[in-house]
């Protein structure tokens, strides 16, 4: 008597295929370190002494639909990103895949407020990577006071 099996013969990769599926579902809320993967655009966020340093990596945008906004420690970057796929009229054209993300979006930074200098950010695109360099305030220095 032949049996016939009902699962597919590799059960363990479907199950893990589900599995990660249900992680990426999950991932895309809020996690201990901000918004969740798949953010746009993905951020690196450091310091120096000097210094607050954001790197925003988004290839393909025209720096003139970029604005970047500071106001009471609050780092904002906000654009769009247009759609490079076929019109909707064209019958003859068909999309596959379609990964790259487009439309508008919006990626917000709190800062310190009291150790930002508001007017010491500068901002650069450059080879689809935006570098935001806020300037920290200078700690006031002790000085000696002389006795008369």
């Amino acid at each position: 008597m032949l049996y016939r099996s009902v699962f597919p013969r590799d059960v363990f990769a479907e199950l893990d295929r589900l599995q990660r599926e249900m992680q990426q579902a999950f991932e895309t809320g809020p996690s201990i370190r901000g918004i969740g993967r798949g953010g746009f655009p993905a951020l690196n966020v450091g310091n120096t002494p000097q210094s607050v340093e954001l790197y925003a990596f988004a290839p393909g945008l025209d720096p003139a639909s970029i604005e970047v906004n500071l106001e009471r420690g609050v780092l904002t970057i906000s654009g769009e990103r247009a759609a490079d796929l076929p019109e909707e009229g064209d019958k003859k054209a068909s999309v596959h895949i379609n990964e790259r993300f487009a439309g508008p979006f919006r990626r917000v930074v709190s800062l310190p407020e009291d150790d930002v200098n508001p007017s010491g950010v500068s901002a650069e695109y450059k080879n689809g990577v935006l570098h935001v360099s806020v300037k920290r305030r200078e700690a006031p220095q002790p000085r000696r006071i002389s006795i008369q």
